[in-house]
């Protein structure tokens, strides 16, 4: 019989996602064959010896035995109501339990979201540099991802005017990631107001990515959306993975705010969807009313003398003290996302110097390319590893860029 190959669906090829993609794929290769990686690619806490605080893995284990039958499709009542309380704290308008959905992650709830809002060719607009499963979503629910571009000499914020010229008759959605990956920008109130007054004017829908909330650096401040938004449609994302260490749990959470006469159609859309995948995991819903009552967990390892903030520090070192490299120190969030000088070295290609520095120095990083940027002299690292790995995996890189130097970075890794 003739074989046949199976057709897969033709816009997913137009999705990348190069954190998990074919650099990762290769480093999975090379530690099969007995090689030791340093893989600074994923914002993963447990995998750098983080652990997910002692309150919250107690919680869990005092309820297991209420975890076995499905809840509801939104989330457990109790969770909910926290969320409320919490939200309300901030001055998120409108927000109650009927209005929270909790999922597997904000990830699905990234997906739920804009499959209840996309119809086929619907504009959603994102930031440049993007986490890429943004534009993925967008793709895959049949929507146009349009970027602004946030500049490194801009301190990686958007230009409100740039965005406006942007917006189109098939624009639905204004995405923000706050604090940002990959870049670390953290987004002052002056700007969110004029975001705000955008969404105002042509009727978006905002989504507010906040899943980084409480990791900022060196007294920089973090604004939420929702109250500066006050009746305007507000999706707010957040969840347990980053502030509190659990990616491994997959709770995540969004928060939908304004006028409930506008949002109560898309309200029932999101609620259909949460429905027809039954409900999120249940076990890691009751770590969630003790993530919220049960004190700061992180502000220890983000001030002076913690070990993300040495981390972050050891990144600004090692680029001030490079030939080629230049950082916009990140305000908030696990990452770096350093800039290669091209004058030095004018044929550079992030993704070509990335699999290099793979096979030779056996330091995975993310090629700045891989968030969706015209540009091709980014990377991006976490900060998750000690400072001094951090320290190493710079000298390591330094050296693979002057060797890449030495050959006019022309030589392709076979």
């Amino acid at each position: 019989m003739p074989s046949h190959t199976l057709a897969t669906r033709e816009r997913l090829r137009e999705v990348r996602y190069e954190i998990r993609g074919d650099l990762a794929r290769r480093a999975r290769e090379l530690e099969s064959h007995g090689h030791k990686l340093i893989k600074l690619n994923i914002g993963n806490p447990g995998a750098f010896g983080f652990r997910a605080p002692e309150h919250l893995q107690r919680a869990i284990a005092d309820h297991i035995h209420d975890t076995d039958p499905y809840t509801h499709q939104q989330g457990l009542p109790r969770a909910r109501e926290a969320l409320a309380a919490h939200y309300r704290a901030r001055g998120t308008p409108h927000a109650s339990a009927e209005r929270i959905f909790i999922g597997n992650g904000v990830s699905e709830l990234i997906d739920i979201a804009l499959r209840a809002l996309l119809n086929l060719g619907d504009e959603v607009l994102l930031p440049s540099p993007d986490y890429p499963l943004w534009s993925a979503a967008t793709i895959l629910n049949d929507g146009i991802p349009r970027y602004y571009s946030c500049r490194a000499e801009n301190g990686f914020l958007p230009d409100p005017d740039e965005i406006e010229r942007m917006i189109g008759p098939k624009t639905r959605a204004l995405v923000l990631i706050n604090p940002n990956n990959p870049t670390g920008a953290s987004y002052p109130r002056p700007l969110l107001e004029k975001l705000v007054a955008l969404a105002a004017k042509y009727r978006l829908l905002l989504m507010a990515d906040e899943i980084y909330d409480g990791i900022l650096y060196d007294g920089n401040a973090f604004q939420p959306l929702a109250p500066l938004a006050g009746e305007l449609p507000c999706l707010t994302f957040s969840g347990l993975s980053k502030v509190h260490r659990a990616c491994g749990w997959r709770v995540g959470w969004a928060v939908l705010s304004g006028d409930p006469l506008r949002t109560g159609e898309y309200h029932h859309a999101l609620d259909l969807l949460g429905a027809l995948r039954l409900c999120a995991n249940v076990p890691g819903q009751f770590a969630i009313e003790a993530a919220l009552t049960g004190g700061d967990t992180i502000g220890a390892l983000t001030a002076p003398g913690g070990r993300l903030h040495a981390s972050r520090q050891a990144v600004i070192e090692a680029c001030a003290g490079s030939r080629f490299l230049s950082v916009v120190p990140p305000q908030g969030a696990l990452y770096a996302f350093p800039r290669v000088d091209t004058t030095h070295l004018p044929d550079f290609d992030d993704y070509r110097f990335a699999l290099e520095l793979l096979e030779t120095e056996h330091v995975l990083i993310v090629p700045g390319s891989s968030f969706n940027v015209p540009y091709r002299d980014h990377f991006r690292v976490t900060l998750l590893p000690e400072a001094r790995e951090i320290a190493e995996v710079f000298r390591r890189i330094e050296r693979s860029l002057s060797q890449y130097a030495d050959r006019g970075g022309a030589r392709h890794v076979a």
